[in-house]
């Protein structure tokens, strides 16, 4: 991590709250943080490090998507900043354990591009199965060819989910109701949904599966997760897709799967390195290769994932700002506490050491401040504790708790 940031007071937000949204955030969240009094400025592109240390001084919410990434460097150029909203499911590119330790608070859409995904896969999966992608370049070439070989049904094949989240179960339901036997692979005890059957090792599922599909999350653990060793371990003519994270595949063991005739096919929709924007050149050994589906990481792109997430997030950037709720954060405990008409609120982003909550509550005590409604929540090494009191808030009472070597961040919502 880098140094100790210095310790400051966040005031009740007003029109000089600024939120820097990067990527093409949705419409609809930008309009929603606008309602909320914000000064919003909006980029279509991602940002790379450096242009994102230019920009960030000043500005209280950051929204991003995949491509921008957050780092050390960066949280350390962002004087005032308080909130980042990433725009998406992943947040392996924001340096969370950074961001938590100067009080930043983080937030993502979980669910809301799920149904979007989970579509592209069925459609992909029988696209592959019927080898429709050799079929239309060959129209366009002006060669008739009806022949059936190569081509299957759906229906009694077995898919094979490794990863069994929000996008797997429901990508388990639907292939089911196409007639698909599924089983599934996850480190972590899941509950099977409907008639799917969990497998307790990866090998044991490869061996059986005539799909393979990849949802699994950015953690570290899962770099090169699918190599050389599982695409020998898949069936012969067996299919591969990967909507997940691009660096979880050896992408030059499946190119050389496919030219062998091993693995039939893939549909593949991230990668490890992706240009930076539209019509920017896009390289990969897996180019040119015959039924194999190649898309620019689109699995959320739907014009209703992004609205929804574009809602989703902004509000929580709005409720963090305005009330202080962390529900659903993905880097501080989760608080949401409904204010007691009459109270002043305060939050405090803290060290997460014994007693702390008896410290804070001192300083209230010292200023005959009545504690009205008090939450507390602890997450790793950071703690969130909001706490409305009964009289006014002084800036005495402000310095007192900046002051304690506890204290991370204070933001005074009064």
């Amino acid at each position: 991590m880098c140094g100790v940031p210095e310790t400051s007071v966040d005031r009740h937000p007003t029109g000089a709250t600024r939120a820097l949204l990067l990527e093409g955030i949705h419409p609809d969240g930008i309009s929603l943080l606008e309602r909320a009094g914000f000064q919003v400025e909006s980029e279509s592109r991602a940002l790379s490090e450096d242009e994102l240390i230019q920009r960030i001084s000043g500005v209280q919410l950051l929204g991003i998507r995949s491509k921008t990434n957050v780092t050390p460097r960066v949280l350390a150029a962002a004087d005032q900043l308080v909130s980042i909203g990433a725009f998406c499911i992943g947040t392996n590119q924001i340096a969370l354990d950074e961001a938590a330790y100067r009080g930043v608070t983080v937030f993502n859409a979980p669910f809301s591009n799920t149904r979007s995904v989970v579509e592209l896969a069925i459609s992909e999966l029988i696209a592959l199965t019927r080898r429709l992608t050799e079929k239309n370049n060959l129209m366009h070439d002006g060669v008739w060819d009806k022949s059936a070989d190569g081509a299957h049904e759906v229906r009694g094949r077995t898919l094979g989910i490794i990863g069994y989240g929000n996008i797997g179960t429901q990508l388990s339901v639907l292939a089911e109701n196409l007639g698909m036997q599924v089983i599934f692979f996850d480190t972590a005890d899941k509950l099977a949904l409907g008639n799917a059957r969990r497998v307790l090792t990866m090998p044991e599922l490869l061996a059986e599966a005539d799909i393979v599909t990849l949802h699994v999350d950015g953690r570290a653990s899962n770099n090169s997760l699918f190599g050389e060793t599982e695409f020998a371990a898949m069936k012969q003519g067996s299919l591969l897709l990967n909507l997940s994270r691009g660096f979880v595949v050896d992408y030059g063991a499946l190119a050389e799967h496919i030219r062998s005739g091993h693995i039939a096919g893939a549909a593949v929709d991230v990668f490890p390195v992706e240009p930076a924007g539209r019509g920017d050149e896009f390289m990969s050994e897996l180019r040119g290769l015959p039924n194999v589906i190649l898309t620019p990481h689109i699995g959320g792109s739907t014009e209703e994932a992004q609205e929804d997430i574009g809602r989703y997030v902004a509000g929580k950037l709005r409720d963090y700002v305005l009330e202080g709720a962390t529900s659903m954060s993905v880097n501080v405990p989760g608080i949401s506490l409904p204010q007691a008409e009459g109270t002043r609120r305060l939050v405090i982003v803290h060290r997460n050491v014994p007693g702390v909550l008896a410290t804070i509550n001192a300083v209230f005590a010292d200023h005959k401040a009545n504690v009205e409604a008090q939450l507390l929540g602890t997450r790793g090494e950071v703690g969130y504790v909001v706490t409305d009191i009964g009289s006014d808030v002084t800036d005495d009472m402000l310095t007192q708790l900046v002051e304690l070597p506890e204290t991370i961040r204070l933001r005074n919502l009064s």
